[in-house]
Parts: structure tokens; sequence; C-alpha cells
């Protein structure tokens, strides 16, 4: 049989000292910079010297950049190990960045990885990789048109000598602020023959002049992480062209493929911590004559989250193996299973955040515990990477696409031996 859920000896090791680091050293110093463990709190320069002192630990405990292969000093790991060292790594804030395979650097990672030019690998992706940089950002969101359709961006490049200028206006640049470089995706063909090959894509030295980052838009999880850009008159050499000229949107598609299932990883990261909360509140606490974990209402939302958990984990592994599969047969079509991935884990995850507020009651509506703040994060999953209703349009084309040719959906509902 091939199908097997289990990991190597080795594997199943490493993944206990992911689990072990995160306990032992990336929790505590999240407490230590928070100020849980009875101190003050770090921050400035006291907090930036704690992260990088547990980014130090990882590298030197062998547990360091887990997506990109050895030779760029990676672990090496394909999609389907990578769910299992970030389903750990998401249990702590802080974990991703500490094993430096956070978003959005991750995914500019494996961009610049597949199509950058030699120079560009030596100057952007090495640093990157060896975490001697505070971050990039990948600019392609739009507030004036739908984020969720790259074919209508506006902002728009022309060609002068051996420059490239660039106008427009970009929002939600997750890290922008904190980057050193951009990888920049804007119009720069007037008449393609597809819409889909418009877009190029550019990376752009931060900061720059022409590029205005005019502020940090505020969210319902507070006003940190995702800028506003007013690029006027930016100039960037056609050296810095990254892909060639219209591949922007096959360049975006590609990231945004592998980078969604990596976002459902953590995400399950989440939903498992605020399963175990759940739990661990229904055999504390006491209520009307007994325990909550002896109420049937309560034991229905256990069942329900357990459940969804399950079939979270299932689908992500299914759609990580076929990831896998592509890097080494161009015949894979793994974009079906990423969307349908994608929407139910970030449903599922507000959903289970949900219900272990309820059992929680006021004390976890409140920041006591940290699922109030989990809970402003999960919405955010609904329509970052593609709207539900997109993911939902296409799977439902493929679907009827999928009759369509065969007279049968089962090419669409992962094509299992089932």
């Amino acid at each position: 049989m091939a199908i097997d859920f289990t990991l190597s000896p080795e594997l199943e090791e490493l993944r206990l000292r992911i689990r072990a680091f995160v306990d032992d050293v990336v929790k505590p110093g999240e407490r230590e910079i928070n100020g849980d463990d009875g101190g003050d709190g770090l921050d400035g320069g006291d907090r930036i010297r704690k992260l990088i002192e547990m980014r130090e630990a990882a590298h030197a405990a062998g547990i360091w950049l887990p997506h990109m292969p050895p030779e760029w000093g990676g672990m090496g790991l394909g999609h389907v190990e990578l769910a299992m060292v970030q389903a750990e790594a998401a249990k702590s804030y802080y974990g991703p960045w500490v094993f430096n395979c956070q978003a959005p650097d991750e995914g500019n990672m494996h961009t610049l990885l597949h199509w950058g030019t030699d120079e560009q690998k030596e100057k952007y992706l090495t640093p990157l990789c060896e975490g001697k940089v505070r971050g990039s950002c990948f600019a392609m969101t739009e507030p004036e048109v739908a984020g969720s359709d790259p074919t209508l961006i506006r902002t728009h490049a022309y060609q002068d000598g051996d420059e490239w200028v660039i106008n427009g206006h970009k929002w939600f640049i997750s890290n922008a602020r904190r980057s050193e470089f951009a990888i920049l995706i804007c119009k720069t063909e007037e008449d393609p023959e597809i819409p889909q090959a418009a877009n190029t894509a550019f990376i752009v030295d931060l900061p720059a002049e022409g590029w205005n980052d005019v502020r940090e838009v505020e969210t319902m999880h507070g006003g940190t992480g995702h800028s506003e850009i007013v690029i006027e008159d930016l100039r960037v050499h056609g050296d810095q062209m990254l892909g060639g000229r219209g591949q922007g949107h096959l360049l975006g598609q590609y990231r945004l493929g592998p980078a969604r299932l990596a976002h459902c990883m953590r995400w399950i990261a989440q939903a498992e911590t605020a399963l175990d909360m759940m739990v661990d509140r229904s055999l504390n606490r006491f209520s009307h004559g007994s325990l909550l974990a002896e109420k049937q209402g309560i034991q229905w939302m256990i069942a329900d989250s357990a459940m969804e958990l399950y079939q979270a984990k299932l689908m992500v592994l299914h759609a990580a193996s076929k990831v896998d599969a592509a890097a080494s047969d161009d015949s894979v079509d793994f974009k079906a299973e990423v969307s349908m991935s994608k929407h139910f884990v970030a449903n599922m995850l507000g959903r289970v955040i949900d219900r272990a507020i309820q059992v929680h009651g006021a004390l976890g509506y409140s920041t006591d515990t940290p699922l109030a703040h989990m809970y402003q994060h999960a919405r955010w999953a609904r329509f970052a990477d593609g709207a539900d209703e997109v993911h939902q349009m296409r799977i439902a084309q493929r679907t009827i696409g999928a009759y369509s040719d065969d007279g049968s959906t089962r090419r669409a509902t992962g094509d299992l031996p089932i």
C-alpha cells in the first residue's frame, strides 16, 4: 500500500525535537518578551536581541530553514514533511519566524529560487536564507481593484532606456515597513494576447525614491504589519526584473499555491491549540452540578472541532503530497486540492476558535487568554490569498469541468482511490 500516514523514525524524532524546542525555548522567550513571566516585558533593542537569540539557538539545533534545499542552508523538507514542522512551529507566535519559515519571506524564497537569476539569488535569496536581513514583502494587492483578480492591476511600468518607471498604489503589503526589498507586481503589457500576460515582477531595493510607505493599515488585530504604498516615478533597472516580461501573473500563482498551503499548516496549529484549551477548560470548570466536559452541548462543540481538525489535517497532507509529486512530474496538478484545503482550513480555524471562546465564557472574550488575539487573526484567513467565494467559484468550475470531460466528478474531489 502506498498510502501511509506515519513518519519515518528520523522525521518523528525531528518533529519531537521541534516540539521540545518550541516548548523549551520559543514559548518562554515569548513570555519574556510579552512580560507574561512576571517581568516588565521587552521592547526596542532588548526585544530584538531576544528574538535573534532564539534564531541563533534554532540554527545551532539544526532546525533552520526547513523549506529550502540543503545547498541554500535549509533542511530540504518536502511539503508533507514541512506540514509537520509548521504545525509544531505555529503553536507559538514567533515559532515560524524563529525557524525562518514565516510569511511572506517563505513564499519569496521559493519565488527567488525558481525565478531569480544567479545574480538575484546571490543578492537577495542568500541573505534572506541566512537571516541576515530584516525581511521582504510581496506587493500585489491594490485598493482600487479586486485583490483576488490580478488581471485588474493598475500599477503600471513603462520602459525608459535601461530602466523601468513605475507608478501605482498598493495596500495590505505585509511586512513592507520592515523589508529590505519588495517583489512588486505591475502592468507592463498594454495589449497582451491573454489578460494573464499583462503583468511583470520587479525586485525593488528598499527604501527607494518613489516608494512611499504612507501608513500601516489599522485592522482588527491592530495597526502593525500591513502597509499602504503610493508609488510615484519609481525607477528600477531592467536587471531587477524577476522572470520575464508578462510573467508576473504566472509568478504570482506559482508563489501563492505552496504559500496558501503553508498558511493552512500554521492555521492547523492554531486550531489544535484552541481545541486543547477548550478541552482543558471543560475538564476544569464546574457549573450547574457537573464539569463542562460532562455536558452534551459542550461535548458536541468538542466533537465538531475534533472532526473538522481531522478533515483539515487529511486535506493538507493530501494537497502537500501532490505539491511534492508535481516537483518531479509536471503533469501533476495540485491547484484544486490546495484551493479546497485553503477554503476549508480557513473556515475551520474560525469555528474552532469561536467554540473555544464560548467554552471559556467571558474569560475567552478577554485578553487574559490568547483566544481573542487568535480570533482576530483568524478572520483574515478567509480572504487572504484568495477570498472564500473565489475559491468556491474555482472549485465549482473544476467540478463541472471534470464531469463535462469525464462523466464523473471524481477528478475534482481529489482523484483518490476510493
